[in-house]
C-alpha cells in the first residue's frame, strides 16, 4: 500500500469515527466537515488505486 493509499484511508476511517462523534453530540458543523473528511479520503484512495493500477497495467 503506498504513501497515498494509506493517507486515503486514514481519512476516511477519521471521518467516519468523527461523524459519528458528531451525531452523539449533535454537531451538525463537526457532521459536516467530517463528512467531507470521510469523501476526500475516499478520493485520495481511489486515486491511489488507480495510479497503481495504470502503473502495473505497463
Amino acid at each position: 500500500m503506498k504513501k497515498n493509499q494509506l493517507k486515503g484511508r486514514l481519512e476516511l476511517v477519521l471521518g467516519n469515527t468523527n461523524d459519528v462523534v458528531g451525531k452523539i453530540w449533535e454537531d451538525e458543523s463537526m457532521e459536516m466537515v467530517e463528512k467531507v473528511r470521510k469523501n476526500d479520503g475516499k478520493v485520495r484512495a481511489r486515486y491511489a488505486d488507480l495510479k497503481d493500477d495504470i502503473k502495473n497495467a505497463r
